[in-house]
């Protein structure tokens, strides 16, 4: 129940009384609106109801955790600060708490002053990261800043609910025919709305396996089939090379792998990849092709090409970017085109965008295309325009 009025908001989690009334009689003098619960589940009803500054929780509660309690806070608000109390420390509760996101881990007894100043940098906390959360909002980077642990998991589990597929195609420019559509990562979490927000997060998380396996799902059950002729690309975390479940032969996506091409990029290291030539030779013994994305913007070097060993390959739209008006640029892409040929890989360029990149690319001997030019990433499967 709430003991004062004005000031900000905090709101104490206790099921012993007399603890809790002494903790919101301290924060109440101090001039705070306090707000009490004797348990984890009158505290999760007291934030339906409304917003805190600071939550102030003991750890061992009947029912619900003071651990649990904040994971349930995280799925409401990513920035509150919450501060957990206990009369049985141990280090490996204190740990837990941290790593869930805990702002502080305090012993009882805690003194008046203590807790006051404790709560009193909390709220102060907070006011900062309310302030850096709307500053990224302006900069256009609020997916780069999404809340500890806790909030994190939170927010990555309500992307992957949401997470869906766009198509867009690569076309064969010469003869005006769809030669493959690209299966690209969407999602509607609002705090990870692009994807290198989402895989950011499923690495900080250690879910990139759960992540890819959603996302290889999803990429092969679309509303309509893919359309006679067309291959399928599909981008790969290089952390999925090490993921069992690429390698069964009894998958969905391995029933189709001759259709089924499977893009690693250049911008990621290898590094960590034991054996990656066993693993690229097992794929391709599935039927899988293999593609390396974003040729020219990675690592300098082959290291990762001749590993690979790719049967495509997508030039970086960097390179691409006003290509008919950098000599550089021209230079560049026609001699990667050349050497890629003359080794036997096929070329695509991507994030093409207007028909002069198109006609410089056309003279460079690239045929096969992708970009905005021809279509926008959309449902299964949209027409391009050539």
């Amino acid at each position: 129940m709430p003991t004062d009025e004005g000031g900000p908001r905090v709101l104490v989690a206790d099921d012993d009384d007399a603890v809790l009334r002494v903790h919101a009689r301290i924060l109440a003098s101090k001039g705070y609106q306090v707000t009490t619960a004797p348990d984890g589940a009158a505290a999760v009803r007291a934030l339906e109801s409304g917003s805190f500054d600071v939550i102030l929780s003991d750890i061992d509660m009947p029912g619900m955790s003071g651990i649990q309690l904040l994971e349930r806070v995280r799925t409401r608000d990513l920035d509150v600060p919450v501060i957990l109390i206990t009369g049985d420390p141990a280090i490996e509760t204190a740990i837990k708490a941290m790593e869930q996101g805990a702002l502080r881990y305090l012993v009882k007894p805690v003194e008046a002053t203590a807790l006051a100043k404790v709560v009193g940098d909390a709220v102060r906390l907070h006011r900062l990261a309310t302030a850096k959360r709307q500053a990224l909002e302006l900069a256009g980077g609020v997916d780069r800043f999404v809340g500890d642990h806790a909030g994190l998991a939170a927010t990555f589990a309500r992307c992957l609910e949401s997470l869906y597929i766009a198509y867009q195609p690569i076309v064969a420019y010469a003869t005006q025919k769809i030669y493959a559509y690209e299966a690209l990562l969407r999602s509607r979490e609002p705090s990870l709305p692009h994807p290198g927000a989402v895989l950011d997060a499923a690495e900080r998380l250690g879910l990139v396996h759960e992540l890819g396996r959603v996302i290889r799902r999803r990429a092969i059950a679309p509303k309509v089939p893919l359309p006679e002729g067309a291959l399928l690309f599909i981008n790969l975390h290089p952390a999925d090379l090490k993921d069992d479940d690429m390698f069964r032969a009894d998958t969905p996506l391995a029933a189709m792998a001759d259709r089924v091409v499977l893009e690693i990029t250049e911008r990621a290291s290898l590094d960590d990849i034991k054996d990656v030539r066993a693993r690229i030779a097992a794929l391709r013994k599935l039927g899988f092709r293999i593609a390396v994305d974003d040729l020219g913007a990675g690592y300098a070097g082959l290291t990762s090409f001749t590993l690979l060993e790719p049967d495509v390959v997508k030039l970086d739209m960097a390179l691409v970017r006003d290509v008919d008006r950098e000599p550089k640029k021209q230079t560049v892409v026609k001699t990667m085109i050349t050497m890629c040929k003359e080794l036997g890989i096929v070329v695509t360029s991507e994030g093409i965008e207007t028909p002069g990149e198109r006609e410089e690319l056309v003279r460079a001997g690239c045929d096969l295309m992708q970009g905005y030019l021809f279509a926008k990433p959309g449902d299964a499967f949209p027409t391009p325009s050539f």
